[in-house]
């Protein structure tokens, strides 16, 4: 590789590190979603503004707008960690590249020295000398030394034309890699983007509620979770649920109780606050199993099993898109990060609609 040719890579690998820490994530203004006509300009403490048909609505929408946060937030935390990843290549490359470059000026050294060296003998190397040498065994150890220099010579070479093809590699796979750095960057600030406006329109029209409006919506929220995990034991689909956690899914079920009460942060994977997947990641993390960051990539990685079979410390994944997760404690209960405004808490495992059961430990 020419030095201009170098020079280039060296120069486009320094821009690369410099911009590694650099965030580049866009904030989001709010796209509020209409909130739903009262049904009267009642003053408060009198008649509700809003008949419970209307409320259940409100908190249909909200639910929609958190569940839709909740999907972007899963494409954002996959871009961190593919950024991550990204930047932790190209970290390797840039030392491999340095290294290259230092072994092939190393390798010029050493083809001049002997360059430098065939010169001061006449051009011929000093085995080559000897094999003219009319004593026989001079003659033999020349013949030997005249081999033992060609090798060198052509090992040499080799390794200067290796190291060389070696070194385009590294330039080229630095590049691509910073392509795909910048492509998740850019993939972590359209789902910020549309995590923000979500959040801001749930928000919004829940605090367009009244207090006790807000007290109602948080018990239809209640009584929804509850006809659905009625529902779904009535079902009998944990009719023969008895599994006992293995060693390490007690240890997750442990750590991620251990959790409970603090406060769901999109993002966030602790140790003051988590999102869904944060938490089930963290957990499997403390019992020294590492899983996949995102509730998405949980479903789509981890061994699936059956309802049936169950057991403390398996992750249950939710909707048909694969964008919540909680850990199943036994006795038909989960702990879960449930969503922004909500703690850490436990759950029935039927309170939403299951998608399916994922093992990390099978």
């Amino acid at each position: 590789m020419n030095r201009r040719h170098c020079a280039t890579a060296a120069i486009t690998l320094v821009c690369a590190l410099a911009l590694l820490t650099s965030t580049g994530q866009a904030m989001a203004a709010p796209v509020p979603d209409p909130s739903p006509s009262p049904s009267s300009s009642s003053p408060a403490g009198s008649t509700p503004r809003y008949s419970t048909a209307e409320l259940e609505k409100v908190r249909e929408q909200i639910e929609t707008l958190y569940r839709k946060a909740g999907a972007a937030t899963d494409a954002y935390n996959l871009a961190e960690e593919q950024t991550k990843k990204q930047s932790g290549e190209i970290v390797k490359l840039a030392k491999a590249i340095v290294d290259g470059q230092a072994r092939i000026a190393a390798l010029k050294d050493r083809a001049g020295a002997q360059a430098r060296e065939q010169y001061r003998n006449g051009g011929l190397p000093p085995g080559a000398q000897l094999a003219l040498s009319n004593d026989p065994k001079l003659f033999l150890d020349g013949i030997n030394k005249v081999r033992q220099s060609q090798q060198a010579s052509k090992s040499l070479l080799s390794d200067l034309n290796q190291t060389q093809q070696d070194l385009e590699t590294y330039t080229q796979d630095a590049s691509a890699n910073w392509e795909k750095l910048e492509t998740n960057r850019v993939k972590q600030a359209k789902a910020k983007k549309k995590i923000n406006a979500q959040i801001k329109a749930a928000e919004k029209l829940e605090s367009q509620l009244e207090k006790k409006e807000r007290a109602r919506l948080l018990q239809l929220e209640r009584d929804a979770a509850d006809k659905a995990q009625t529902a779904w034991l009535s079902s009998g689909a944990v009719k023969d649920v008895s599994g006992e956690a293995s060693e390490a899914g007690a240890a997750a079920v442990a750590f991620a109780t251990a959790q409970i009460g603090k406060p769901y942060v999109w993002g966030a994977e602790g140790p003051g606050s988590y999102d869904c997947s944060g938490l089930t990641s963290q957990a499997w993390l403390a019992a020294k199993r590492p899983i996949p960051r995102t509730s998405q990539e949980q479903w789509r990685l981890l061994p699936r099993i059956d309802i049936q079979d169950m057991r403390p410390g398996d992750l249950i994944i939710y909707h048909a898109d694969a964008s919540h997760v909680g850990m199943y404690v036994g006795d038909g209960a989960i702990v879960h990060a449930p969503r922004p405004g909500r703690n850490v808490t436990l759950a029935g495992a039927g309170s939403m609609k299951i998608l399916g059961v994922v093992r990390p430990d099978k």
